[in-house]
């Protein structure tokens, strides 16, 4: 069995409360008797993008498990690389391949700089296919920010990942791929995308009400989030969802 927690959306500001309840998480995941195999971070860890919020990631986000990340619209790439992952400060995109057990984890980034909208450009679209191709067959999930469906909020909808049926093409020609995982919502979901599951997690700074909910739309007091995917020993995904009290 593997085990991997998900969270997204920490939208860290320097603020004592986005550090407090990005920190219930940690302290969460940090006390689990099992420790997750992994834990994937969605984007939008910054919220404006400075040095200082990933510096505060950086810290954060310590744990004895990896901490495998991408970005969201609110990240700035420079100061993301330079803070996550000690590469020389560059503007393109930043998608990575990671090995958690016999699981490959595509992380990628669907940013479009200066606009919350995402798109897997040509140059991340490539690097996928030529990846997934490499891995002759091993199971894999794909990983970004921005979801590739309509979630009915006008908020999040209007938004979205654009030109999902590049995605879903490549997807077509990759069996492989067995589950979609992404954030930017604020609010936990699930779909079906190109025939695979599509599994959002909850935002961890806070949480989006609902058309037909009553309310503010951003729910400032509901508790952070996040998801537990669980791939069993006969290739099963399963996904919870929980909250930090």
């Amino acid at each position: 069995m593997l085990l991997l927690a998900h969270i997204s959306d920490l939208h860290l500001d320097g603020s004592e409360r986005s550090l407090d309840r990005a920190g219930k998480v940690m302290d969460y995941l940090r006390g689990l008797p099992q420790p997750a195999d992994a834990l994937l971070v969605t984007g939008d860890i910054a919220d404006n993008g400075d040095e200082a919020e990933y510096e505060a990631a950086a810290r954060l986000l310590s744990v004895p498990f990896p901490v495998l990340t991408c970005p969201g619209n609110h990240d700035i790439r420079a100061a993301y690389r330079k803070a996550l992952t000690g590469e020389p400060v560059a503007d393109g995109p930043i998608n990575r391949l990671h090995r958690v057990g016999g699981l490959a984890v595509l992380m990628c980034d669907s940013t479009m700089p200066g606009r919350d909208e995402g798109l897997l450009d040509d140059e991340t679209l490539g690097w996928l296919a030529s990846t997934l191709d490499e891995l002759d067959g091993a199971p894999a999930v794909v990983a970004f920010h921005h979801p590739p469906v309509q979630l009915h909020h006008p908020l999040p909808d209007s938004m979205l990942l654009q030109q999902p049926s590049a995605l879903a093409a490549l997807l077509g020609t990759h069996p492989n791929v067995i589950a979609i995982l992404t954030g930017h919502a604020h609010t936990a979901a699930a779909a079906i995308f190109a025939g695979r599951p599509l599994l959002v997690a909850p935002a961890v700074t806070w949480t989006l009400r609902l058309p037909w909910e009553s309310g503010h739309l951003a729910d400032l007091g509901a508790p952070p989030g996040l998801a537990f995917h669980v791939l069993d020993d006969a290739g099963n995904l399963v996904t919870h969802y929980r909250v930090v009290l």
